[in-house]
């Protein structure tokens, strides 16, 4: 237990770069050095990792928690993971509330802005690369960014993907099925669930709690997914965080290791304080410990089925239909200057070509934008 909780508290501290640069360290580890697990048995598991909502890699070091020690193993390997995410991202929310609005630091976030767009285009652009040569993803991806942004409730989108995912690979066995995918996306009601709670209420702890679990339970695909329900929920609907709140979350996921999840925890200290990013915090995490706690026995045959399969490739297609729709809601509010275009189009133009951390395109965005702002005063 001490062995599992240092290993994964230390990866938790030093794992920039993303889930994919955070599976890499595991396998390193685990695998590797330690010598836990096999090397087949972690693509096993990664392959889960695929089937369940969550972040990947927070639930691949629950799930060799559970597999090294137990629950116990899998309670303590998640929560240490999680942990000096969410510590440093608390430190950055004060930081944050204590000075984050003084006009001093305004020129900075103007050339961060740019920046998180053009970071999440080139993570659109990475996940959709496997799915474009399936016409049905491209397809679903398509419609679902064009739904979102008519303001169709992302929930909907991504289990109405998958339902229509699952039905495709069944579509020889039950011809009437293929008739009836036509209209199922029309039919959804525009004045969506998110909508419908468009009236502005003030925010609750039980509020904020529910929201952060229910996306927790749902949110498949790139971290960077949970900007669209950020969007959608906390934004348009509830009006509980601004804008530029929302861009200033997405820096600090960017600067800060270990799960991008853990802007939940900034976003839930800015609506309520310490206790609101307690609840955020548990809201959003607690689904991955069920669902690996349920899945970890399954994991076989996961893999191998039909209806999952087809099920996930519907979800992932919608996945990247929500990323491209609010990354062009985030594009309308942040690009307004050609200083703020030169940034987007110079840090596309660096993440196509270097593979370059997050942490670091922030940094030098925001000193372009302090130049940008120097020059032009």
């Amino acid at each position: 237990m001490r062995e599992l909780s240092l290993l994964f508290l230390k990866l938790g501290t030093i794992a920039f770069g993303g889930p994919a640069a955070h599976i890499a360290m595991m396998e390193e580890e685990v695998v590797k050095r330690r010598r836990w697990i096999t090397h087949e048995h972690f693509l096993d598991l990664l392959g889960a990792t695929n089937l369940i909502p969550g972040p990947n890699s927070t639930e691949m070091a629950i799930h060799i928690g559970y597999l090294r020690a137990g629950l116990k193993g899998l309670v303590l390997a998640g929560v240490c993971f999680i942990l000096p995410a969410v510590i440093i991202t608390l430190l950055l929310a004060h930081l944050y509330v204590v000075y984050g609005s003084t006009p001093e630091l305004r020129p900075f976030v103007v050339g961060i802005r740019p920046a998180i767009i053009a970071v999440i285009l080139a993570a659109v652009f990475r996940l959709s690369k496997p799915i474009l040569k399936k016409r049905l993803a491209v397809v679903l991806g398509v419609l679902v960014a064009l739904f979102n942004l008519t303001g169709v409730d992302e929930i909907v989108l991504l289990l109405s993907s998958g339902a229509i995912g699952l039905l495709w690979n069944y579509r020889h066995r039950f011809p009437q099925n293929v008739a009836a995918l036509i209209g199922v996306l029309p039919n959804f009601n525009l004045q969506s669930a998110a909508q419908s709670e468009a009236s502005v209420t003030s925010a609750s702890l039980l509020g904020l709690g529910v929201f952060f679990l229910k996306v927790g339970s749902v949110l498949y695909g790139s971290g960077y997914v949970l900007v669209a329900f950020l969007q959608g929920g906390l934004v348009d609907a509830r009006q509980w965080l601004t804008q530029s709140q929302l861009f200033d979350a997405i820096a600090v996921g960017q600067f800060t290791p270990g799960p991008v999840l853990s802007t939940a925890t900034f976003i839930g200290y800015l609506i309520l304080g310490l206790p609101g990013a307690t609840v955020a915090t548990l809201g959003i995490f607690l689904p991955s410990f069920v669902f690996v706690l349920i899945s970890n026995p399954l994991i076989p045959k996961l893999r191998k089925s039909p209806l999952a399969s087809g099920f996930l490739d519907g979800v992932n297609a919608a996945s990247l239909g929500l990323m491209l729709a609010v990354t062009i809601e985030l594009a309308t509010a942040a690009l307004s200057g050609i200083g703020s275009w030169m940034i987007l189009v110079l840090v596309s133009i660096v993440l196509m070509v270097w593979n370059i951390n997050g942490a670091w395109i922030v940094l030098g965005s925001a000193i372009l934008g302090w130049l940008f702002s120097a020059i032009t005063s």
